[in-house]
């Protein structure tokens, strides 16, 4: 099998359709009409991923993502938003709310189960086992941890991967295609846009142990994960600026 997923539609024929082709591709597949049978449905067995429709009756999919996000045991559980209404600030709204991909309907099921693979490719990331440090900013791979000072941080499974990128590469500059390329790997299904959103979520994650500054914008370019090295030539820079604007010392007698 290659992972379980809960199905949440008020639709009775999409969620029959999903589970079908879900189902035939491999998954195991749980449908709820609402968030009330999705949250028994959590209760019972955590999936790995949700197929979200955001506009359902009593308590909206917008409402029930935050709380998978806001919850530590469900936090890791990957989402998928669909909905009809596929605005701009839709779009931002459910990635901010801690979707990882949003599908407009009605949807090719092709399409949205080559997104539902390339979210599950994505929660077993290929990374190297070498823990990372970077001003007192610890990541470790193999542990799925993020600490300052043995506290741990608390990063998404899509922001792990984008921090991790970031940390292996300090000092480098991405545009936002560059990091789709590298973190997500699959950029037909994710709009650049996505990537200021992920970034704005890490930042927030780091902002509780005072690190959010570690991750620059470099305007009109992209973004760049400030190294100690960096930090050493910028304040050398200043040093040496700060040398030329100080005036010499007088002679001795000099009036």
């Amino acid at each position: 099998m290659d992972g379980s997923i809960l199905v949440v539609d008020n639709n009775a024929a999409i969620r029959d359709l999903l589970a079908a082709n879900l189902g035939h591709a491999g998954y195991r597949v749980t449908c709820a009409a609402d968030v009330r049978e999705a949250e028994t449905v959590v209760r019972g067995g955590r999936p790995d991923l949700a197929v979200l429709e955001l506009v359902l009756p009593g308590t909206p999919g917008l409402t029930f993502a935050r709380q998978l996000r806001g919850d530590q045991r469900t936090a890791g559980i990957s989402i998928i938003a669909i909905s009809a209404r596929a605005t701009e600030p839709d779009r931002v709204a459910a990635l901010e709310a801690g979707a990882d991909d949003f599908v407009q309907k009605p949807f090719s099921t092709r399409e949205l189960l080559a997104r539902i693979k390339a979210v599950m490719r994505r929660r077993s990331p290929q990374l190297a086992d070498e823990v990372v440090q970077i001003d007192g900013l610890r990541l470790d791979p193999a542990a799925h941890r993020v600490s300052v000072d043995e506290q741990d941080v608390e990063v998404w499974t899509t922001e792990f991967r984008l921090l991790h990128f970031f940390m292996t590469h300090a000092g480098r500059v991405f545009s936002r295609s560059k990091l789709l390329d590298e973190v997500w790997g699959d950029r037909i299904f994710v709009e650049e846009r996505t990537v200021d959103v992920h970034i704005r979520r890490l930042r927030q994650a780091l902002e509780s142990c005072g690190r959010s500054a570690l991750i620059e914008t470099v305007r009109g370019v992209g973004y760049r994960f400030r190294s100690p090295t960096l930090q050493h030539a910028t304040s050398a820079a200043s040093d040496r600026a700060s040398l030329r604007a100080t005036p010499a010392a007088a002679p001795a007698g000099a009036i």
